[in-house]
């Protein structure tokens, strides 16, 4: 246990100096085997087997299946649909940029895709229409969380295989959440801007013309709304498997990229393919290392001895929750939702077991949680892709990010760690868990 301590504080000082996260990661990983004298030949293999596992394949495809429809103009088409609802209210335009979020996260289930794609289009055109540009970044950092809850999600891939539940079912269990907190986002949107006279609103237009431009939009937009479709219906229609289904996503946006919007080129499939090669190198790499570690934590009976310390601590469920959340909150600061994910089901997953929490309850609190944690200072990963979009300064941002997770994500993380059938509604209904 102490050794395991000291590996942690080495990987969180390497990640504070800078070092890139699979490095850290390694490095953390070599000393806890080597100081727990655990054979590093036999983890190599085990994180090669596991990193190389079918269901693990879903990753990358759904990486390039989101990087191909940004590329090909499929974004553009969702964000013109959602506008031509709300795009005439004041504050619409950030309507629009979060239920964008939501919609390419059921594509893509990357927060980082979802800032590149959505970002880099509606901040500008926010900033053009009179939105602070602090404000515009803030609701851009914030609502590409909502790609990781809404299915599919790449942590809920990670997680689910990690601690053996199914993809399908931890999935669903961050649905609802992640549509509350959506509708959550909006409201509070609209009521930071309510008085902001700088925001500017498109003229008002006759029903009729609005109807128009609906059916347009919805027209141009048909095909990247059945993608989503597509996905979840092969998933839970018992048609094909996550990675199956991410296999279709690749070879349907490839198509509709090329052949019915026009957008994508060989050029640009090319870019793609090798900004997608280049973040999955990089998530597979963490993940090698993240599963030497775990393995040598299991051998090291390291993950029932902290249970057996948290369950120590107090037999009281709702401050252990608290205490649970606090650690995941932590860990989303620190390390990537990726990475957090495998922890978590590694370290956290037997505590919640013993307390008696349902591990697909549990999967939505990680979700939340390290959602959270992702646009949370000082690390804030997705806050500074963001930031890095519109090129501004913390200052210009930081307080109006605050109120967003705040009154936003704060609230929804206690409801779905104290609210279990805001997760479990759904697995239970479609996919008979029980």
């Amino acid at each position: 246990m102490t050794i395991f301590a000291l590996a942690l504080v080495l990987i969180v000082v390497l990640l504070l100096l800078e070092m890139p996260i699979a490095f850290a990661f390694g490095i953390g990983a070599l000393a806890f085997g080597v100081g727990t004298g655990s054979d590093v030949s036999f983890l190599i293999p085990y994180a090669y087997q596991t990193t190389t596992s079918f269901a693990l394949l879903a990753l990358p495809l759904f990486v390039l299946a989101g990087t191909i429809m940004a590329e090909g103009g499929i974004s553009d088409r969702l964000l013109d649909f959602v506008n031509a609802f709300v795009g005439r209210i004041k504050g619409g335009l950030g309507a629009v940029t979060i239920l964008t979020c939501a919609l390419f996260g059921a594509i893509s289930g990357s927060s980082s895709a979802a800032i590149a794609a959505v970002g880099q289009i509606m901040i500008p055109r926010m900033v053009k229409e009179g939105y602070p540009v602090g404000h515009a970044t803030a609701l851009v950092a914030c609502s590409s969380i909502l790609a990781l809850m809404i299915p599919p999600s790449i942590p809920m891939i990670v997680f689910a295989i990690t601690g053996g539940l199914s993809v399908g079912a931890a999935f669903l269990s961050t649905v609802i959440p992640g549509i509350l907190l959506a509708l959550i986002y909006i409201f509070l949107n609209f009521v930071f801007l309510r008085k902001n006279e700088d925001v500017q609103v498109e003229p008002k237009l006759p029903m009729r013309e609005v109807r128009t431009k609906i059916y347009r939009s919805g027209k141009e937009a048909f095909w990247a709304l059945l993608m989503p479709l597509i996905i979840l219906g092969t998933i839970y229609g018992g048609v094909a498997t996550p990675t199956e289904a991410a296999a279709i996503a690749l070879i349907y946006a490839t198509v509709v990229g090329f052949f019915i919007y026009r957008g994508l080129t060989p050029a640009s499939f090319w870019n793609g393919a090798i900004q997608a090669s280049i973040t999955t190198g990089s998530i597979i790499t963490v993940l090698f290392f993240l599963f030497m570690m775990s393995r040598s934590m299991v051998l090291q009976q390291v993950p029932g001895q902290i249970s057996d310390l948290l369950l120590g601590l107090s037999d009281n469920k709702i401050l252990l929750l608290l205490l649970i959340n606090l650690v995941l909150l932590l860990m989303g600061m620190i390390v990537d939702d990726i990475s957090g994910s495998v922890l978590a089901a590694v370290v956290l997953l037997p505590v919640v077991t013993e307390l008696g929490v349902h591990p697909i309850h549990f999967a939505a609190i990680v979700g939340t949680n390290l959602g959270l944690g992702n646009v949370s200072p000082p690390c804030a990963p997705m806050l500074y892709m963001a930031a890095g979009v519109s090129k501004i300064s913390l200052d210009k941002y930081i307080v109006i990010t605050l109120k967003f997770l705040c009154l936003g994500h704060l609230p929804m993380v206690f409801l779905v760690t104290f609210l279990p059938e805001l997760s479990l509604f759904l697995p239970k209904i479609l996919m008979g868990i029980q």
